[in-house]
């Protein structure tokens, strides 16, 4: 099945050309657009895409925001767009549940790799400051044990450490020499035990539990 998507910009020529990126792949169609953050709730309640591309900063509901409806309610993956490789805004995009997030100076493969990876329940993350994001993240959080991390099997910290590290569900598998589909039961159970909406906030604490 087709991976279903839905693009979030308050600029038209924007969301235009990634939708004319994204809906040449065979395996993508594009559900929508959204001008604005409150657009893009609606947007996800009504069409349930996989995934949501959110830009950051719009109009009258931003991205932020949007993304911590939407990935509060799990109605879709966001993976955020934004011209800053770090900031606050993405830090906060990334605390609010998003899959993660990528330049807008991404190719066109890029973007439609990224998207394929989210969609499969993977974290994307600009690869030129993924380990200086998460440490940045993980210095602003307390160091007290994260809630849930006590309810995790030994397996299942085994997965955590391995998110911290930033592999994907097929790495973790090589790693573990267990099956890919195994893998994502275990990341589903650690993020539902953690209280957690995305990969990228289930590194964190994996962080957090090392220090």
């Amino acid at each position: 099945m087709a991976i279903r998507i839905a693009v979030a910009d308050d600029q038209a020529a924007v969301r235009a050309g990634l939708s004319m990126i994204l809906d040449a792949a065979e395996d993508i169609d594009v559900v929508g657009e959204a001008a604005d953050g409150r657009e893009a709730v609606l947007l996800a309640r009504t069409e349930k895409p996989d995934v949501v591309l959110m830009d950051v900063r719009m109009p009258a509901v931003d991205g932020i925001e949007a993304c911590r409806r939407i990935a509060g309610e799990r109605l879709a993956q966001v993976l955020v767009l934004t011209t800053f490789d770090l900031d606050e805004h993405v830090y906060a995009a990334l605390k609010a549940g998003a899959a993660g997030f990528l330049l807008k100076t991404v190719d066109a493969q890029g973007l439609l790799d990224a998207v394929r990876h989210v969609a499969a329940g993977d974290a994307v993350i600009e690869p030129s400051v993924t380990r200086r994001l998460l440490s940045a993240f993980a210095e602003r959080e307390p160091s007290a044990e994260p809630a849930g991390y006590s309810d995790l099997t030994g397996r299942e910290r085994e997965v955590l450490d391995l998110l911290g590290d930033g592999l994907s569900n097929r790495l973790i598998a090589r790693s573990l020499h267990i099956e890919e589909t195994t893998v994502k039961t275990h990341v589903s159970r650690v993020l539902t035990k953690l209280g957690v909406q995305s990969r990228v906030q289930a590194a964190v604490i994996a962080r957090q539990a090392r220090s």
